[in-house]
């Protein structure tokens, strides 16, 4: 899989931004990703050294249009930690 189809976008709330201080990011990655390819991709595309990743699937919520219902899609969230005095500099000027 190639790293730029693994890695799906950033993710940016208030919690991840005050965790970047610490060295810790977060991201949405591709469903059938697995740790080695997350890691992989995040050192390729960002030159950065991993540490640690945590995975979490966040399941799709359901929602209501009318009287129809429907179930978002579901996703799978990265954090990744880097190693100590490293900072990928495409996302630092967001906080």
């Amino acid at each position: 899989m190639n790293p730029h189809d693994v890695i799906l976008r950033p993710v940016l709330s208030e919690k991840v931004l005050a965790e970047m201080g610490a060295g810790k990011y977060a991201f949405y990655v591709h469903p059938s990703a697995n740790k080695t390819q997350i890691k992989d991709a995040i050192e390729r595309v960002f030159e950065v050294d991993v540490l640690k990743l945590n995975l979490l699937n966040v399941r799709g919520k359901e929602k209501t249009m009318g009287r129809f219902r429907g179930v978002r899609p579901r996703r799978k969230k990265v954090i990744v930690t880097l190693k100590p005095g490293q900072r990928i500099q495409q996302l630092e000027g967001l906080t």
